[in-house]
């Protein structure tokens, strides 16, 4: 990219990421569950709440982990949103699930818990809600309508670390519960992600599966002699490298979002007057939801409105990008039957929508440019 673009997305740094993994090899430790590792797991505990935290490679990792757990077998369904990312149903039909694509509510963009008692069938085996741009799902009718018909709660937390619901934190309303620190996100280690677990009957076996099946954190615990295969699994540890990285970027949490949220407020307050005139639908909030302040994203008026922002903005030295297509409409989503008019709101939203360059140094003078920018465009 030109150096006088503005990137949409720019991981973020804070300056001791280096310091911390020259330590890894100063204390002649890389591989996983290291010292950083148990730091940057002691540090998410704090964040989410949650009992348990495994840090993975990736959040698509994660996942997996959680459909080795749950023990999803061919004909198991397994509901989710049609507009996510698509390692949300990946992990359950690499073991034979059929997913359930559910629609999104309007206003949120979020998994629509009124469709969801409708889906459920005696084969449903997980549900998948995902917290979009970090704003909660409406997580109390989701999981009573869950505890009702004794079906797990996963929640993809890609998005939402740091955002919370009824005052509780994102991540510790599931069973289980996954996080990503992919460089989009706004704690990054380029690639990484993390397991956090909240019913302690999957916390044994969690720690096998992340060890390729074998029990090896015992052993380095001093429960076992020697250590063995002794169930299903991969690599899914995180190296202590990345997890060096991704702790430094934890012990200046507080910098960044108090950043990501002047950045957040700022395009909402000086696009209003413009987005207004132009029929644009900002982002929703409940009352009940504080934010995770992971994206800023607008809904123009229609498609082609869509294609010429992104195109205007480039124009203007500014990189806009859209966001999820419609799973169900995808060529896997169709070989399970989705077919259009099956989620409209995601067909109508995917095709309208549009973030603004969002991250972490993103000076104010940069940000002034991609509001004058945006100001000019006629829908």
């Amino acid at each position: 990219m030109k150096d006088d673009v503005i990137p949409f997305n720019r991981p973020p740094l804070v300056g001791t990421e280096l310091q911390n993994i020259k330590a890894c090899f100063d204390n002649w430790h890389t591989s996983g569950d290291g010292a950083f590792t148990k730091r940057a797991a002691a540090i998410l505990k704090q964040i989410t709440g949650a009992p348990e935290v495994l840090l993975t490679t990736s959040c698509t990792d994660a996942l997996e982990m959680t459909s080795i757990l749950l023990d999803i077998e061919p004909g198991d369904e397994v509901i989710v949103p049609s507009f996510t990312f698509v390692s949300t149903i990946n992990a359950y039909v690499l073991r034979g699930a059929k997913p359930v694509f559910i629609d999104v509510r309007p206003d949120t963009l979020n998994f629509d818990e009124a469709q969801l008692e409708a889906t459920i069938t005696e084969k449903t085996k997980a549900i998948v809600p995902v917290h979009y741009a970090g704003v909660a799902c409406e997580m109390d009718t989701i999981l009573d309508v869950a505890q009702r018909h004794d079906v797990p709660v996963i929640e993809d937390n890609a998005h939402g670390l740091f955002g919370s619901y009824k005052g509780r934190p994102l991540g510790s309303l599931g069973v289980m519960a996954t996080q990503s620190f992919h460089e989009t996100k706004n704690i990054s280690c380029g690639e990484g992600g993390a397991l956090l677990i909240n019913d302690s009957r999957y916390k044994q076996r969690a720690e096998i599966i992340r060890e390729k099946g074998t029990n090896r954190s015992r052993f380095f615990r001093g429960e076992v002699d020697k250590y063995t295969w002794v169930d299903v699994g991969s690599s899914f540890l995180i190296s202590d490298i990345l997890a060096a990285a991704l702790t430094a970027q934890l012990e200046a949490a507080d910098a960044i979002q108090a950043k990501r949220k002047a950045v957040w407020h700022r395009y909402r307050d000086e696009l209003n007057d413009w987005g207004d005139s132009v029929g644009v639908q900002f982002p929703t909030i409940p009352d009940e939801c504080e934010q995770a302040y992971h994206m800023f994203y607008m809904l123009l008026p229609s498609a082609e409105a869509q294609d010429g922002f992104i195109k205007h903005m480039r124009a203007n030295g500014v990189q806009t990008v859209f966001h999820y297509l419609p799973l169900h409409l995808s060529d896997m989503g169709r070989q399970f039957g989705g077919s259009e008019g099956d989620c409209p709101v995601t067909e109508d939203v995917t095709q309208r929508l549009v973030r603004l360059p969002f991250y972490f140094d993103l000076s104010d003078d940069a940000q002034t440019k991609v509001i004058a920018a945006s100001q000019k465009f006629e829908a």
